[in-house]
């Protein structure tokens, strides 16, 4: 079973639009959503829920009869989520249990809370796993693996031999999940400088966990200075380029429709998608 993935360094540079046209063009796949935070591969893919499930998370809850005002669940405390008159907020709790833990009194208390929904769902290219955190959720790690479990899962029901995954922007917990057993990372970035910058980070983590990556540069004519420093940078790296869409306000106008790029247009832009999912399907 083949897993590819597609990631950006920041949000904004057209992951999800090349997901979207991928979905189109490849065949006997299963489709994954793992921006758990913001997923909005949906609104194109318009999914039709078939399960649904709670995404239970920890949290910490004080006893107040029980606490002795020794300070150690502050002390111990790296988010931020219990104050001087320890109190806890629940807000920035992490559920990681490290105050629960060193309480001599057993005051605080791990207990469950629902911070989300996932999802298994049919959509007109196949099905999707997909999954939405709730607004100040947390764990999103653990999310977006039960995504790519469930994706697994679904591959192996319908007899599918491709997982595409939508995967997190940033670098973060939830990317790191993202990456866990891919074969493959195509990365998107952009010719900005925080482009470059958010590239290079994400570059290294793929990297640093092993996993072949790819690039393409979208919109690369908006800046050909910082689309050749990046052309230089990957060539350095021997990091392959597949590909370099041009800005076009088809992208735009193709999401309003509710359809993907290829879909919506025969145009240079959807050729050159197509030709980037072909070189990134060889891959593996």
């Amino acid at each position: 079973m083949r897993q590819l993935l597609v990631i950006s360094g920041k949000g904004g540079t057209g992951k999800t639009t090349l997901v979207s046209s991928f979905a189109s063009l490849g065949k006997e796949k299963v489709l994954a959503d793992c921006d758990v935070d913001a997923s909005d591969l949906g609104l194109i893919l318009d999914p039709e829920i078939e399960e649904s499930e709670e995404f239970m998370s920890k949290e910490a809850v004080k006893e107040e009869e029980k606490c002795t005002d020794c300070g150690l669940c502050f002390e111990h405390c790296r988010f931020d989520a219990i104050n001087s008159d320890y109190e806890i907020d629940s807000l920035l709790c992490e559920g990681c249990g490290a105050c629960a833990f060193v309480c001599p009194q057993e005051a605080i208390k791990m207990e469950d809370r629902v911070s989300g929904h996932f999802f298994n769902s049919t959509t007109r290219y196949g099905p999707m796993a997909h999954a939405e955190l709730i607004a100040g959720g947390e764990t999103t790690g653990k999310l977006v693996t039960i995504v790519k479990e469930n994706a697994q899962k679904l591959a192996e029901e319908f007899g599918r031999e491709l997982i595409l995954i939508d995967g997190s922007p940033g670098m973060g917990c939830p990317v790191i999940s993202s990456l866990a057993g891919v074969d493959a990372a195509l990365i998107v970035t952009e010719p900005t400088l925080s482009g470059i910058h958010d590239l290079k980070r994400v570059l290294g983590v793929a990297q640093h966990f092993g996993v072949k990556p790819l690039v393409c540069i979208n919109k690369y004519d908006l800046s050909l200075e910082n689309t050749e420093e990046i052309q230089r940078y990957l060539k350095g790296e021997d990091v392959p380029l597949i590909g370099k869409i041009p800005y076009d306000s088809v992208a735009t106008e193709a999401m309003v429709e509710g359809k993907s790029v290829v879909e919506y247009s025969d145009g240079e832009t959807a050729r050159e998608i197509e030709r980037i999912w072909d070189r990134f399907e060889r891959v593996v």
